[in-house]
C-alpha cells in the first residue's frame, strides 16, 4: 500500500498543497452561491405589456400616420361590425 516507506516527497507535498487549495476554493464558492441563492429577492411575474389592438389603432391615429377614415374602418374591423378580410 505504501510504495514509498510512509513518507512523502516534494511533489506529494506540492500536490497535497494544491488539492487542500482547490478543496477550500470549492467549498467557499459553494457557500457563497448558497448564501446568494438563499438571500435572493424574488422578483416580481413579468407580464406582457402589449397594447390592445384598439389601442394601438388609436395611436396610430393620434400620430397622424392614418387618416379618420382608415381609423374608422379598421376601428370596425376589429369591433367584428365591419366588413371581413376572410369569406364564408
Amino acid at each position: 500500500m505504501y510504495w514509498n516507506g510512509h513518507d512523502m516527497n516534494g511533489w506529494d507535498w506540492f500536490a497535497m498543497s494544491i488539492g487542500t487549495v482547490l478543496l477550500w476554493a470549492l467549498f467557499i464558492t459553494g457557500v457563497v452561491l448558497l448564501f446568494r441563492t438563499l438571500n435572493r429577492v424574488p422578483e416580481p411575474p413579468r407580464t406582457p405589456t402589449a397594447a390592445a389592438p384598439e389601442q394601438l389603432l388609436a395611436e396610430r391615429f393620434a400620430r397622424g400616420e392614418i387618416d379618420e377614415e382608415k381609423y374608422r374602418r379598421s376601428l370596425a374591423v376589429l369591433r367584428g361590425d365591419g366588413p371581413t378580410l376572410a369569406k364564408h
